[in-house]
Order: structure tokens, then C-alpha cells, then sequence
């Protein structure tokens, strides 16, 4: 199973929230996750970004792939 850290959305129309999760790469969007490691959010000044580091590199220790958002919003 090729799992991957990437954003799943949340929240309603035009008001976004996104949770950072573990998923398997296979499933859509917003489908079914294996683990929340925390969340985003873009409408507040300045945007929030939540995230528990140690399980962020746990499962970039067993393979889990970053997307390319994910990786740019969990390293600042």
C-alpha cells in the first residue's frame, strides 16, 4: 500500500479548513484516512498551520510520501 500525506478539505463553500492526513494514495480526496496529524487553516491572518511533528516523521520514516503542498505548509 503506497500511503501519502496530503490535504483532505473540510468545512463548507467558500469558508475551506483542511486536515493534514495519512491516506492511501489510491483513494479520492476527501475518501478515507488512516491518520489526522493536524490542519490547516488559510482564512485567518496569518494562516494556521497545526501539525504533530513527531507522528509527521513517523510516517515519513516508513515511506509515506509528502505532497508537494503539504511538504511547502509543514516547512516553515
Amino acid at each position: 500500500m503506497a500511503t501519502v500525506i496530503r490535504l483532505t478539505k473540510m468545512g463548507r463553500k467558500k469558508k475551506p479548513f483542511y486536515r493534514i492526513v495519512v491516506t492511501d494514495s489510491r483513494k479520492k480526496r476527501d475518501g478515507g484516512w488512516i491518520e489526522s496529524l493536524g490542519y490547516y487553516n488559510p482564512l485567518v491572518e496569518p494562516a494556521l498551520v497545526k501539525y504533530d511533528a513527531q507522528r509527521l516523521e513517523y510516517w515519513k520514516s516508513v515511506g509515506a510520501k509528502m505532497s508537494e503542498r503539504v511538504a511547502k505548509l509543514t516547512s516553515k
